[in-house]
């Protein structure tokens, strides 16, 4: 149930939201709550539950009840609820992947003729789902490549406009995989005046992947949707997959309903794991982030290295810089750098890797790295790579907590091969 913002910090939210021990016999953690499905009392309560969850009528409107896990359950319900604390919001919706959830999103708000305006870079599957797949069911897409400039926001809404009424504005920032990073009060603010104008307000969707929930606040910042990938950071050990979204529980609710036609709830082991995990990922950023820190600056500073989008390093003065420190608490793990040539050196290096791993994803315990171009990337075509600043060269990093002299001699060998 929704439920007001916790007055607790984010980082107590983490630990101690979602769960009463009273409810589970005492038990400190959280219990598996392994079923399909739940016994009623009786049949005129059976009628009335399925009334309050369908109708939001009848004697069992704000009671606590379970039909069938698809519908919801138990470990559901605790993950949402401490998702939605941990980001400021009323409430949350929780999915079997990030991009379930953003699937869920664009469902539940586009509609033939309806136009959406996305940041660039973006996600892949973010790309191919706005590019490739909506414009099958009439919704037309235009992209954002400068996030930091009002003007060029505007034009490009106008576009949208154009082609249809504008339903959506979805921004990634920081963006996937180069960091690229989006003004989100200014974003508001051009809903906002598209709204007036129209009479028809996009809704603002913020993914808050690469930062995540302790070094970004989007729902502060006065976005209406804050979108995560749970496999990353929230996670956090590369071994589940799971997405949420919180806002206001008059824009989450029917995302929930929707999840039940779909299909696409999270089973309760796996919100199971992503409770417990949550419990430690403002220790695990914390840790992240200085190592990525360390790595950044001797990266920055290589005879091999063409450039480095680490937003630490953002020019003093710099309109991208301003909004960093307005917006941001941090400058994340993930980044970015850009070999000298193209992608027979990233290659080189990246099978010399001994310590850091070769694999796509993010957010995890463990150093990952990947050539965008060839994999994240892959379905984007080549010319929106390059327009979004994805080279041939470009290899994402995603830092993990190992000891940073490790992580830093195994770059150093690797580079010797470029």
């Amino acid at each position: 149930m929704p439920h007001e913002p916790a007055s607790v910090r984010p980082e107590t939210a983490a630990v101690a939201a979602g769960y009463d021990p009273a409810r589970a016999q005492g038990a400190a953690k959280p219990p598996v709550y392994l079923t399909s499905t739940f016994v009623y009392e009786s049949a005129a309560q059976a009628k009335a539950i399925h009334e309050a969850y369908f109708d939001g009528t009848g004697p069992e409107v704000g009671q606590t009840h379970y039909i069938y896990s698809r519908l919801g359950h138990p470990n559901l319900t605790m993950l949402e609820d401490r998702l939605a604390q941990v980001d400021g919001a009323e409430a949350a919706a929780v999915f079997a992947s990030g991009m379930a959830t953003h699937s869920a999103i664009a469902l539940a708000h586009l509609r033939p003729g309806d136009s959406v305006l996305h940041s660039r870079p973006i996600y892949g599957g973010t790309d191919g789902l706005y590019n490739l797949v909506m414009p099958g069911f009439g919704i037309s897409a235009f992209d954002i490549t400068d996030g930091c400039s009002r003007d060029h926001v505007m034009a490009q809404a106008e576009r949208a406009l154009a082609a249809g009424p504008l339903a959506l504005i979805v921004i990634e920032t920081p963006a996937n995989p180069t960091a690229a990073i989006t003004d989100l009060p200014m974003i508001v603010a051009v809903a906002d005046e598209i709204g007036r104008r129209t009479g028809r307000r996009p809704v603002v969707v913020c993914d808050n992947t690469l930062l995540g929930p302790f070094a970004q606040r989007p729902i502060a910042l006065g976005v209406d949707l804050c979108m995560t990938s749970l496999t990353k950071y929230c996670g956090g050990h590369s071994d589940l997959l799971a997405g949420g979204v919180s806002g206001k529980a008059a824009l989450i609710q029917p995302l929930q309903l929707l999840r039940t036609t779909l299909g696409s709830h999270l089973d309760p082991f796996t919100s199971w794991l992503v409770l417990r995990s949550m419990e430690s990922v403002h220790v695990r950023s914390e840790r992240a982030m200085s190592n990525a820190a360390a790595i950044a600056t001797f990266l920055r500073d290589h005879p091999k290295v063409a450039g480095i989008t680490y937003l630490g390093f953002l020019p003093q003065g710099s309109p991208q810089r301003a909004v960093f420190d307005a917006q941001c608490q941090g400058a994340g793990s993930t980044f970015s750098f850009h070999l000298k040539g193209g992608e027979a050196e990233a290659f080189r290096l990246l099978d010399h890797l001994r310590l850091m791993k070769v694999a796509v994803s993010l957010g995890g315990s463990e150093t990952l790295v990947c050539h965008s171009a060839s994999t994240t990337h892959y379905a984007v075509s080549p010319e929106r790579r390059l327009a979004g600043g994805i080279t041939d060269g470009t290899i994402r990093m995603s830092v993990g907590i190992e000891h940073v002299d490790d992580l830093i001699a195994d770059l150093a060998q690797a580079l010797e091969a470029v």
